[in-house]
């Protein structure tokens, strides 16, 4: 899936999870997502963009990075991306050779486990 694909897919994710919300929400994304257009776009539809900045030609300004829930945003995301990244390299998600929603999911669902197991004596020491 190229860039553009995964935006739209990530705003119809947006619209489908909150039709018509006048609530403001936030949403975190990597860099791949800080583009004018995408950020316009959740901008519109009352959305707070809490992806990661380029260094260079930011969509992200400044109303949202002064903000100090924009600091926390970013701490939390990391600590969401850690277990993915373990995924992909030392468990087996990086190119899965299953096919099939129901398969990849299982595969997905022991990897995870098998995280959760490697960090256990971590989180008990501390």
């Amino acid at each position: 899936m190229d860039g553009h694909a995964e935006r739209r897919a990530a705003l119809a994710m947006i619209h489908r999870h909150s039709p018509g919300s006048t609530r403001r929400l936030t949403v975190g994304a990597d860099k791949g997502y800080d583009c004018a257009d995408f950020v316009n776009d959740l901008r519109q539809a009352c959305v707070t963009p809490h992806g990661t900045e380029k260094i260079r030609h930011s969509a992200v300004d400044g109303r949202t990075t002064w903000h100090p829930g924009y600091a926390i945003s970013q701490k939390r995301r990391k600590k969401i991306e850690e277990p993915f990244g373990w995924a992909k390299t030392v468990g087996p998600m990086a190119q899965t050779m299953l096919r099939g929603v129901r398969r990849v999911g299982a595969r997905f669902t022991l990897t995870m486990a098998a995280c959760n197991l490697a960090r256990l004596p971590r989180l008990l020491a501390a």
